[in-house]
Formats: structure tokens, C-alpha cells, sequence
């Protein structure tokens, strides 16, 4: 769904190309991961083959780095449109903002490419019943990419955001801005509630990963393994799951992605074509 309204929305602001990117990712995920996982937890046994095992493993950590590097990039733009508000239209124009994600695709999908063609078996974790790359005996080539995937990711996020929140602060406390020009620009991108929408996304989505995250990370330092009924099921599906949470936050407070539902929901309703373009005459931006 989030693809669609997407899609039907179009490239009017400059974030929709991330916003974009994320949507195709939940969608894959949603394909090609998620029904597959949802049987083997049913049956709790890999009934696919060694091939597609590997292949899902593949595919859900290279759309989580994307995921990640993707709002990485959101958070960029939000910041240079409150750091730079007078040339935030000649800095992130559409084609440099689809190039940085062509290369996102790319790049995570050559970084965990490596355990796919390796010559371990992949494993079916018992546990989340979930099918998943051996990087065991990769240490060295692990903590790199995840040092490559995180590191830029959260250092961009924490200090982009803490930038937009201080101006915002700044703002409200009545600081004077002598540039008149430029007092107009920022006060114009500051009541884009983009701004908010971004950050809600960013912070759902780690939240979301926290408890798997710091789990796995307990167990591996404590050389103990917590054998509670499913609850390594219950932490990885909560990140999985994040997808849902992303497409409530869109409704709930995006304006355009509500109008591209509406649209997309007339287009699917309305048979005729002079009944819908009846329906959009008059219809705003909520």
C-alpha cells in the first residue's frame, strides 16, 4: 500500500524518494521474507531448501541496511532544509537524491553479498524460525559492515536531528534572525511537518530493533541463552514488523500520503473515469 500511494503521489517533495525507497523494501520484505518465515514458524521446520533459505537470508539483512542508510538520508535532508533553507532546493535536487539511493541499493547489496556465496549452509534459527546467513566464521568481514552499515547511520541521525530540534527550540524562544530572507525560508521549512514525521519514523524503527539488538548482544557477552518460550520469536517479528508501524505513521501524519490514499482508494472504487476525476475536483491536501 505504501508503495502505491507512494507511486500515485509522485516525487513532489524531495523526501517521497526516500519515503520511496523505504516502501519497496517493506514490500520485498512483505514478498519475499515474510510469508515464507510465517509457514516454516507454522509447520516450525524449513520446508523450502537449502537455496531459498539462503536467498531470504540474503535479501532480509541487505533490506535492512537499506532501511537503515535510507533514514540515514532522510535525516540528511531534513537537516540541510533547516540548515541551508535558502539553497536546500539546489542541494537536494531529484536527480542527486535518486542517485544517492541507487547507490544505497547497490552498495548494501554488494556489502552482505559475501556469506551468500560463501560455501556455508545457512542456518534456520530454531529459535525465531526464521532462516538466516552463517557469519560465524566472516568475524572480521561482520564487525566491518556493521561498522560501516551503524556507524555513519546513527552518528548522521543523532547529530542531524539534535541540530533540527535546537533550531526548533531557538525558534520558539523568540532568538532574533537579522536576515529577513532567511528568517522567511527557515520559518517556511520548520513548519514542514516533515520534520516530525522523519524523526517519529526514525525512532519507531529502532525501537523496533532495540529488543532483538540488545538480546542477541546480552547473550553473546553473557555466553548464556535465555530459554524463555518464544521470546526470540516475539523480538524479531517486532522488527519485522516495523513495516506496519511505518505505514500507520504516514496516515496519521502525512497530509499527501493521505491524499494519494484517497486517490488510490477512488481509482480502485470509482469504475468510470469522468466519476473519479469528479471526486478529485476539490479535493485539498486534508
Amino acid at each position: 500500500m505504501q508503495t502505491v500511494c507512494l507511486s500515485v503521489l509522485g516525487h513532489s517533495e524531495v523526501i517521497n524518494i526516500y519515503l520511496l525507497s523505504l516502501a519497496v523494501a517493506d514490500l520485498l520484505t512483505g514478498i519475499f521474507v515474510v510469508p515464507l518465515s510465517v509457514y516454516s514458524a507454522a509447520v516450525q521446520n524449513w520446508v523450502y531448501g537449502e537455496l531459498v533459505c539462503r536467498l531470504v537470508g540474503y535479501l532480509q539483512v541487505t533490506l535492512w541496511s537499506v532501511s537503515v542508510f535510507t533514514f540515514m538520508w532522510i535525516s540528511v535532508d531534513r537537516y540541510l532544509a533547516v540548515r541551508k533553507p535558502l539553497r536546500y532546493d539546489t542541494v537536494q535536487t531529484k536527480t542527486r537524491c535518486q542517485c544517492w539511493m541507487v547507490f544505497t541499493w547497490i552498495s548494501c547489496g554488494m556489502l552482505c553479498c559475501p556469506p551468500l556465496l560463501g560455501f556455508n549452509k545457512p542456518l534456520f534459527d530454531r529459535d525465531t524460525y526464521i532462516c538466516m546467513l552463517d557469519w560465524t566464521n566472516m568475524a572480521a568481514y561482520s564487525v566491518t559492515v556493521g561498522v560501516l552499515i551503524l556507524g555513519p547511520s546513527l552518528i548522521t541521525t543523532v547529530y542531524t536531528y539534535t541540530y533540527i530540534f535546537s533550531t526548533m527550540r531557538k525558534l520558539r524562544s523568540g532568538v532574533p534572525i537579522h536576515d529577513k530572507e532567511y528568517a522567511t525560508a527557515l520559518s517556511e521549512n520548520m513548519s514542514n511537518p516533515s520534520h516530525i514525521m522523519s524523526f517519529v519514523l526514525v525512532v519507531t524503527f529502532w525501537l523496533s530493533w532495540m529488543p532483538f539488538a540488545g538480546l542477541k548482544l546480552y547473550e553473546h557477552f553473557a555466553g548464556i541463552k535465555f530459554q524463555v518460550p518464544f521470546l526470540h520469536f516475539g523480538v524479531i517479528w517486532l522488527g519485522i514488523l516495523n513495516s506496519f508501524w511505518k505505514a500507520v505513521i504516514l496516515v496519521a501524519m502525512s497530509p499527501q500520503f493521505r491524499l494519494a490514499l484517497r486517490i488510490f482508494c477512488l481509482t480502485l472504487c470509482c469504475r468510470y473515469k469522468g466519476r473519479l476525476q469528479g471526486e478529485l475536483i476539490g479535493m485539498d491536501d486534508d
